[in-house]
């Protein structure tokens, strides 16, 4: 009987996790910052500092427009990871998991685990409540790991009380700031750039099965605590701050300023600059641990075999039309920062100009690995772009975000072509919008109802429809959203 048990669990083995149908020369390096938008010095900003970053640019490929499916982190995260739009996933909130949908549908990781991967994480890849969640493992998928690593630092467990914030005791949705007078070392991110060494140096030594590792930074989310010497790093005075912000907001639809904050608009200007500096110091102390992983795969021989891709879940307003943080359909909250490198594919250096989505990154890793994605993955594969910078693929990428609340909930879409973004409230019947980007890359006219653009508006217009529609499944309808009582297995997911 002993001898049966054994003989079918070697069978379950061969069918579900087969390593010798894994290429052991494709590895995957994950990278997800947390509410970074694309204010870094290789997108051009001056005021970055961004070294490390801008090297992995440098070594590799830059989306210069890249945009999220959804600026929210779980809507957001669940769609990166499985490669399908929000109205696929059924996902519009925080601290939903996909498996409450769609609980047959193999994550990116899941899927490459059952080719003979090793997949681990390190820190938020699914959602977390930050900084509640921080050491936790949130609203986290078990069948996409079998490794989860859950640092938590100074900042999460002893500075709460320090932070300066908008409104008293809340840090993760609100505008919060704090110079930490603790070294480096013990704050959460810098704990998960030395766990990530610590895995790499693991992977090297066996070389037995290649990895997919997920690392999740938590910084620059709210709240923006960071080492005091990253602070003194960016002077305040230095910062332009928006200006003619109610001149701006005249022609914007009422929906398209939602996501603003009454605390927010009763900021002073020294707490704008604050605000600023904080952001800034936290991007740059986030920047140096990404450095002390990529040196860490270097001197372990691991470059040539890795395929790296840098993200963000989405971008993130610093003023801009008023508004701060993320959930509007602007550039700044739409877009997002995406740096690939694939050796032996992408070029040094280089730059696509093409409007991707993330969507794209998961049918992108699943060529990279000659792994078979799942037949219902929405995304295109970034690849031909990467051999070729100026392939052109779909032409747009499209963003949605959930507005109403639960009495009278509707979506606003908005497609960014290479020149164009343009965005439907509730399919127009609450508002529209159109910005040039070639005249207007701040997007302060909105050019929907001027009579010189509306051979425009159709065409996209159309083009926006057909897209929202070939973003749910092929049964035409969102999945039900069903509370999960069960852990899902490796293989009882399939």
């Amino acid at each position: 009987m002993r001898l049966i048990s054994l003989v079918y669990v070697a069978f379950l083995y061969v069918l579900f996790l087969d390593p010798l149908q894994a290429d052991e020369s494709k590895n995957v390096l994950f990278i997800v910052s947390d509410d970074l938008n694309n204010k870094l010095g290789c997108y051009g900003d001056p005021l970055a500092i961004s070294p490390n970053i801008d090297r992995l640019a440098a070594r590799g490929t830059r989306f210069d427009r890249a945009y999220c499916t959804f600026p929210l982190c779980g809507p957001s995260r669940n769609s990166i990871l499985t490669g399908l739009y929000p109205n696929s996933t059924g996902i519009y909130n925080n601290g939903q998991i996909f498996r409450q949908t769609i609980p047959k549908q193999a994550s990116l990781p899941h899927a490459l685990r059952r080719v003979g991967y090793f997949a681990g994480r390190i820190g938020k890849m699914y959602h977390y409540n930050v900084p509640s969640s921080v050491g936790t493992n949130g609203h986290d998928d078990p069948a996409s790991w079998e490794l989860e690593l859950n640092p938590a630092g100074i900042d999460r467990l002893l500075e709460e009380p320090n932070i300066t914030t908008l409104i008293p005791k809340q840090f993760g949705g609100t505008l919060s700031w704090y110079a930490s007078p603790a070294p480096t070392s013990q704050h959460t991110d810098a704990m998960q750039a030395k766990d990530a060494v610590w895995v790499l140096e693991r992977f090297a030594k066996e070389r037995d099965r290649p990895f997919f590792l997920g690392l999740g930074f938590f910084r620059p989310h709210t709240p923006y605590v960071a080492p005091r010497k990253y602070f003194d790093l960016h002077d305040p005075k230095k910062f332009t701050l928006v200006s003619d912000v109610e001149a701006d907001r005249k022609d914007i639809p009422r929906p398209g300023l939602a996501s603003g904050k009454k605390e927010q608009d009763e900021m002073t200007d020294a707490q704008r600059r604050e605000a600023l500096q904080a952001y800034y110091a936290s991007v740059t102390f986030m920047d140096e641990q990404v450095g002390i992983v990529l040196d860490a795969l270097d001197r372990l021989d691991l470059r040539d075999s890795t395929m790296i891709i840098f993200t963000s879940d989405h971008g993130y307003h610093l003023g801009e039309h008023g508004l701060w943080q993320k959930m509007s359909l602007f550039e700044e909250s739409a877009r997002v920062p995406l740096i690939v490198v694939a050796p032996g594919i992408s070029k040094p250096g280089t730059a696509v100009g093409a409007p991707v989505s993330q969507v794209d990154i998961a049918p992108s890793a699943f060529e990279w690995t000659g792994s078979s994605a799942p037949s219902n993955i929405q995304g295109q594969s970034l690849m031909p772009m990467l051999r070729d910078p100026s392939a052109t693929g779909r032409g747009w990428a499209m963003t949605q975000v959930s507005r109403g609340g639960q009495n009278d909930p509707f979506f606003g879409y908005s497609l960014r072509t290479t020149r164009y973004r343009y965005t439907e409230w509730d399919g127009g019947s609450r508002g529209r919008e159109l910005y040039d980007h070639d005249q207007d890359p701040g997007e302060r006219a909105n050019l929907a109802e001027s009579a010189d653009h509306q051979s425009i508006v159709q065409e996209l217009q159309t083009t926006l429809r057909d897209a929202v529609q070939a973003s749910f499944p092929a049964s035409g309808k969102a999945p039900e959203l069903k509370p999960l009582n069960w852990s899902p297995s490796l293989t009882d997911v399939d």
